[in-house]
C-alpha cells in the first residue's frame, strides 16, 4: 500500500509537471498566477472529490487512509513546484501558508473547539419544533459573538440530545449548519474569518452589524421559516423513541470556558489594535509579534480549558478529539492544493480564472453587484471563504474607505456571498465538517456530501436568489 501510494504520488506529480506547467509559471520571486494552467487547479479538484466520494464509495480506506490520501494530493502540488520553482522557493511557500495560514487556522479552531466542548448544557430539552427553532435562532445569534465555530460548538451537543428521541432527525442538523455555522455569522467581524479580514483592512467594526443586518435577516428569517414548517410535518407524523436522555432541569457547566472565550475575542482583537513592531522569519516569512502571542494564547486557551474543566462534563457531552484530528488533516491537503488556485485568482484579469473576473464588471464599466455576490459565493462553497474574500476586495479595489462609502452595495455583496454560501457544501466553512462529525459521531445518519448538496440546494439557493432579487439587483 505505501509504496503504491509512493509510485502513485510520483506518476502523478510528473503528469501534472509536464502538462499544466506553462513558461514562465514560476518567476524567481514566487509563483506567478498568470502564466498557471488550469491544470493547476487539478489537485485540488482531486482533494474534494476526494472528500465528496471516497467516504460514500469507500468508506472504511477513507477512515483508515484520509491521511495518506491527503497527502497523495498535496504531494501532487508540492513536487511539481519542488521541480520547477526549486526546493528553497517551494519550502519558503509551503511555510507561507503553514505559518500565516493553516496554523493560525486550525490554533483558533483547537482553542474554539476545547473550550466549547467543556461547556455542557446539562438536562434534558426536547426538541419540539417551536424548541428547535429557538435552539437554532440562538444559535445563529451566538454565531456573531463567539464566531461560528464557537456558537456550533456550544449548540451542536444540546441539540443532538434534544432530538436523540427523534426518528427523522438529519434535517434539523442540516438547518444548523446552515444557520448557526454560516448565516448567522454575518453580524459582526467576530463572526466569520473574512469579515474580520475586512476589519484588518480598514472596514470599521460596525459597518458590518449596519450593513449587513438587512440581509442577514432577511436570509436567516427564510431559512428559519422554512425549518419549521418542515419540523412541523415531519414531527407531526412520527412516533417518538423512548428518550435516552433523562428529564432534568436545564443546568449549564464549565461556565469558566465562557470566560475563556472571551480571551480568544480578545486575543484576536489585540492582534488587529496591537503593533509592537517586533518579528522574526522562518524561511524568509516575516511571522509578526502581534499574531505569535495570538497564536500563543490560542494554546494556553486549549491548555487553560482543559485544566479548569471537569472531566466528567467533557465526557458527559461526548468530547473527542477525532473531529478536529480529521479537520486538522483535511484542511491540511486543501490549504496546499488551494495554493496555485489562489494565485491564478489573484492574477485576475490576467489569469485563467479572467473570464470569471470579467463577470462581475457591467458593460457601462460599473460593478455587478449580483455577480459579486455569486461568484464569491460560488467559490466559498469550496474554497477557504477567508481568502476568496480577500481576492474579490482587491478586485473591487481593496480601498476599504471607498468601499464601506459609494461601493458599500459591492462590500455587503462580497461579504454575504462569502458568509452565507459557505452553507453550500461540506467544505465550504471549518465548522460545517466538524458539525458534521461529532453528529454522524453521536448516531445521526448525516447526508454523504453531494447529498447534504442536494438540501443546500433545495433550501438555500432559492432563498439567495431572493436575496439577490431584493438586494443586489444591478
Amino acid at each position: 500500500m505505501r509504496q503504491g501510494m509512493r509510485v502513485t504520488t510520483a506518476a502523478a506529480a510528473g503528469l501534472a509537471a509536464a502538462v499544466v506547467a506553462p513558461t514562465g509559471a514560476f518567476a524567481a520571486d514566487g509563483l506567478n498566477g498568470a502564466a498557471l494552467g488550469l491544470g493547476w487547479a487539478l489537485p485540488f479538484v482531486g482533494m474534494l472529490l476526494s472528500i465528496a466520494l471516497f467516504p460514500l464509495l469507500a468508506p472504511n480506506l477513507w477512515e483508515h487512509h484520509q491521511g495518506k490520501i491527503t497527502a497523495l494530493w498535496a504531494a501532487v502540488v508540492a513536487i511539481p513546484m519542488a521541480a520547477l520553482l526549486g526546493g528553497g522557493p517551494t519550502a519558503t511557500a509551503l511555510v507561507h501558508t503553514a505559518l500565516l495560514d493553516y496554523i493560525p487556522f486550525i490554533l483558533l479552531l483547537l482553542a474554539l473547539f476545547t473550550t466549547a466542548g467543556g461547556i455542557l448544557i446539562a438536562g434534558n430539552i426536547h426538541g419540539s419544533p417551536a424548541m428547535n427553532t429557538a435552539l437554532l435562532a440562538i444559535g445563529a445569534l451566538f454565531a456573531s459573538l463567539i464566531g461560528t465555530t464557537g456558537a456550533s460548538m456550544v449548540m451542536i451537543r444540546p441539540v443532538i440530545r434534544a432530538n436523540d428521541d427523534r426518528r427523522h432527525n438529519v434535517h434539523v442538523f442540516v438547518f444548523f449548519i446552515f444557520l448557526v455555522s454560516n448565516l448567522g455569522g454575518a453580524l459582526t467581524p467576530l463572526g466569520d474569518p473574512p469579515l474580520f479580514l475586512g476589519f484588518l483592512r480598514g472596514v470599521d467594526f460596525f459597518w458590518t452589524t449596519k450593513h449587513l443586518a438587512a440581509e442577514t435577516l432577511f436570509a436567516g428569517g427564510l431559512v428559519l421559516a422554512v425549518f419549521f414548517a418542515l419540523d412541523s410535518v415531519i414531527y407531526r407524523k412520527e412516533d417518538p423513541l423512548p428518550d435516552p436522555t433523562p428529564d432534568r432541569k436545564v443546568r449549564v457547566r464549565g461556565l469558566v470556558n465562557l470566560a475563556l472565550i472571551g480571551v480568544i475575542v480578545a486575543a484576536i482583537l489585540l492582534s488587529a489594535a496591537w503593533r509592537p513592531g517586533v518579528a522574526f522569519t522562518v524561511l524568509h516569512v516575516p511571522v509578526e509579534g502581534q499574531n505569535l502571542v495570538r497564536d500563543l494564547a490560542m494554546v494556553a486557551v486549549a491548555i487553560a480549558s482543559l485544566r479548569l474543566t471537569k472531566p466528567a462534563w467533557r465526557e458527559a457531552n461526548g468530547f473527542s478529539w477525532g473531529p478536529i484530528k480529521e479537520v486538522a488533516i483535511l484542511f491540511a491537503g486543501i490549504f496546499v492544493t488551494m495554493i496555485p488556485v489562489l494565485a491564478m485568482l489573484q492574477a485576475g484579469k490576467s489569469g485563467a480564472f479572467a473570464p470569471l473576473v470579467a463577470m462581475v464588471t457591467n458593460p457601462d464599466g460599473s460593478p455587478s453587484n449580483a455577480a459579486y455576490f455569486w461568484l464569491t459565493g460560488a467559490l466559498s462553497s469550496f474554497l477557504d471563504n477567508a481568502p476568496t474574500y480577500l481576492v474579490f476586495f482587491q478586485l473591487a479595489g481593496g480601498d476599504a474607505q471607498a468601499l464601506m462609502g459609494q461601493g458599500a452595495l459591492t462590500l455587503a455583496a462580497i461579504s454575504c456571498g462569502a458568509v452565507f454560501m459557505g452553507a453550500n457544501s461540506y467544505i465550504g466553512n471549518a465548522p460545517n465538517f466538524m458539525v458534521y462529525a461529532i453528529a454522524r459521531g453521536a448516531g445521526v445518519k448525516m447526508p454523504s456530501f453531494f447529498g447534504y448538496m442536494l438540501w443546500s440546494g433545495a433550501v438555500l439557493i432559492p432563498t439567495f436568489l431572493l436575496v439577490t432579487w431584493v438586494f443586489f439587483r444591478g
